[in-house]
């Protein structure tokens, strides 16, 4: 008799193993917003989602992201929408290698283009960029096709200027050594690379302008216009008008129409747990979650956001 029970025991947790599901969520570095409200998801799924066990792990981002989801390495992404953008439509990083099995769930918040300039070098327009050292982004970054498409609607190439392929905290530390004279940072503001940079140095972050912004948005809708705001860093105190794309999260378009559902409804229904993980909770709304969509939603999206009436 005891031997049946154990075997019995056995079995239970076998099934119960064997139904669970298990979603892995790719995010981001540990420093950077992606990770800690990655982390925050994966709580809110495990504890109100029936047999759901979900886990955030750090990665690379965004291009690294889209590839692990194609690879089916992880289940759910966050990415910068362009970047999704390209994987869909199979251009720039992903050029002649389109990922059409790729889904939205939501946009989540703005990731401002910044261009951080040393203020003694005579950068106050794009422009002025002409002939500059500037850090344009890690080689195959999401931030390096930003940079490039501003340049471009610029007039301006990478022929006209010195470029440095580096990361935000590279180029931080080049900034302050006076290696290079501006970097593009792609990521939302207040920037902790940004930042460290204003502690020791006089920065200037540069605005772009309109005519610029009309060409970019024409050629690529996923820019919106943003501001930021007077005093957000040491030192710049005017308004910075300049261009985003937004965080988003994105799944394959084989994970249950279901699942996708509640994943919705419970990120929602928990947005404390989100602020508390991250500020840019605050920014997460269904009301803005198709604002910047790239690619066509998952079903189990599109039936939660019809029955909010968004």
């Amino acid at each position: 008799m005891r031997k049946f029970a154990v075997v019995l025991l056995v079995a239970v947790v076998a099934f119960a193993t064997f139904a669970a599901t298990f979603l892995t969520i790719a995010t981001g570095g540990t420093a950077g917003v992606y990770y800690p409200l990655g982390a925050a998801l994966a709580d809110i799924w495990t504890r109100n989602l029936k047999n759901v066990n979900a886990s955030a792990q750090s990665t690379g981002a965004s291009v690294a992201n889209v590839n692990l989801l194609r690879n089916k390495e992880v289940d759910v992404i966050f990415a910068q929408n362009d970047v999704v953008f390209y994987a869909y439509s199979g251009i720039e990083l992903f050029k002649d290698k389109p990922f059409q099995g790729i889904r939205g769930l939501a946009t989540l918040y703005p990731e401002t283009i910044q261009i951080v300039a040393l203020a003694d070098k005579g950068i106050n327009s794009v422009y002025d960029l002409k002939g500059k050292r500037v850090a344009v982004g890690a080689a195959g970054s999401g931030t390096e096709v930003n940079a490039r498409h501003i340049l471009l609607a610029a007039g301006i190439t990478y022929n006209d200027i010195k470029v440095q392929y580096l990361s935000f905290a590279e180029a931080a530390d080049n900034l302050k050594n006076e290696n290079i004279d501006a970097a593009f940072v792609t990521a939302g503001h207040p920037t902790a690379a940004i930042i460290d940079v204003s502690a020791v140095k006089k920065i200037t972050v540069v605005s772009i302008d309109e005519k610029i912004i009309q060409t970019l948005q024409r050629n690529y809708p996923f820019y919106t216009k943003i501001i930021i705001p007077a005093n957000t860093y040491r030192g710049v105190d005017k308004d910075v008008q300049t261009v985003a794309v937004k965080a988003m999260l994105a799944v394959r378009e084989d994970l249950p129409a279901d699942l996708v559902y509640q994943m919705l409804k419970t990120m929602y229904a928990n947005q404390k747990r989100l602020i508390e993980a991250h500020a840019k909770g605050e920014m997460i709304l269904p009301e803005t979650a198709k604002e910047g969509m790239p690619i066509p939603l998952h079903p189990g999206a599109e039936k939660f956001f019809k029955e909010m009436g968004l």
